[in-house]
């Protein structure tokens, strides 16, 4: 079967990144046609050593986002490996890393835009290149601690407590990716590429949301909540009486919907009639809700509740998602030596395809 070509086919992208914003934004464009060269210093990117688990010598941290890639290993500070990136950089129309501020600029490498007038540069750093904070390393968690993300996540009247997942990394590496395709557009009408400037610390603050929105709006400083919703109730997680249901109602007709399919009259009481009644008095809320919803399962009455278009699920872990029917029916998962997920952007003409596996170390180009 012929591989179609992707929707970035002819795409040339060197890729200088490591550890996981500049890798996962560059996957994005490998997995959607993009010829994608990942260079590596002489001691590897770090995250080939994040394990275990590892499969076939590879970190499964590192696969997660390197695949669809070629490698090339180059000690950049040497002057033959800087004329080597140069040559490839006469070819290619995008150019990522993650260097310090100077780094660069210390190897004779700075101006790449005025030197190459078509290249897309991005950089993904941790605070950008200037400012109180300007070239300072950042990584996820610490951000996260510095941007109030560790604030508003965990148990009321609790710790602070880190997201679970990387979301600073994987919404740099989102922003990347959306900024290149960007200036990759505007190249078009205008013939000059353009330096992408992205910093976790702005990716942070702008995934604040609604709590950003709520104190910029309204003055009241947000806290933790646990899986509460500060501005939406009922849309929490909630015992049953065998396992965990997460309700996201998000209007008062699907309140008003959820009583009638549970036989409750819930819905009638003034205190509970509207959204703002129902935040002022969610304590008395959710003890009624969890007297409610002792007697019924929470995988069968999510499956119902959904259906009769109240917003519902259980609370699965990994790998209960990852073996949903509906992870396969979205083809989500890629099998084969190196298993991960899959592109979430699906286009009917050029889909994503799954082509190379992650590089070896020091394979060549």
């Amino acid at each position: 079967m012929t591989t179609p070509p992707g929707a970035l086919a002819g795409l040339t992208v060197i890729d200088l990144s490591r550890v996981l914003g500049g890798p996962y934004a560059t996957q994005i464009l490998a997995d959607h046609g993009a010829d994608v060269l990942k260079v590596e210093p002489p001691q590897g990117d770090e995250t080939r050593a994040w394990g275990p688990p590892f499969r076939h010598g590879a970190s499964a941290y590192f696969a997660g986002v390197n695949r669809n890639k070629r490698g090339l290993v180059l000690d950049l500070k040497q002057p033959a490996a800087r004329d080597t990136l140069l040559g490839l950089l006469e070819g290619a129309d995008v150019l990522v890393e993650n260097f310090r501020t100077g780094t660069l600029e210390g190897w004779g490498l700075g101006e790449l835009t005025a030197r190459f007038p078509r290249l897309v540069h991005c950089r993904v750093s941790g605070f950008g290149a200037d400012g109180p904070l300007g070239g300072l390393p950042g990584y996820d968690a610490a951000v996260q601690a510095l941007t109030g993300l560790m604030s508003i996540n965990g148990a009321a009247g609790g710790e602070p407590v880190r997201l679970g997942v990387p979301a600073v990394d994987m919404a740099s590496g989102l922003n990347a990716a959306i900024g290149i395709l960007m200036a990759l557009h505007e190249r078009a009408r205008s013939g000059r590429g353009q330096f992408v400037d992205i910093a976790l610390f702005d990716c942070a603050l702008s995934i604040l949301h609604p709590h950003a929105a709520n104190w910029l709006g309204g003055g009241a400083r947000p806290g933790r909540s646990g899986n509460a919703h500060p501005n939406i109730a009922p849309y929490e997680t909630l015992p049953t009486g065998r396992g965990e249901l997460f309700l996201a109602v998000g209007n008062d007709g699907q309140f008003a919907k959820f009583c009638t399919m549970l036989g409750s009259d819930l819905a009638a009481a003034p205190r509970f009639a509207t959204n703002p009644a129902r935040v002022e008095h969610r304590v008395a809320l959710r003890t009624a809700l969890v007297e409610l919803l002792a007697g019924h399962e929470a995988e069968p009455l999510a499956a119902r509740l959904m259906a009769g278009g109240v917003p519902a699920a259980p609370v699965l872990d990994v790998a209960e998602a990852l073996a949903h029917p509906h992870t396969a029916h979205r083809a989500m998962v890629v099998d084969g030596d190196f298993p991960s997920i899959a592109s979430p952007i699906k286009l009917d003409r050029t889909p994503a395809t799954y082509r190379m596996p992650p590089p070896s170390f020091g394979d060549p180009a």
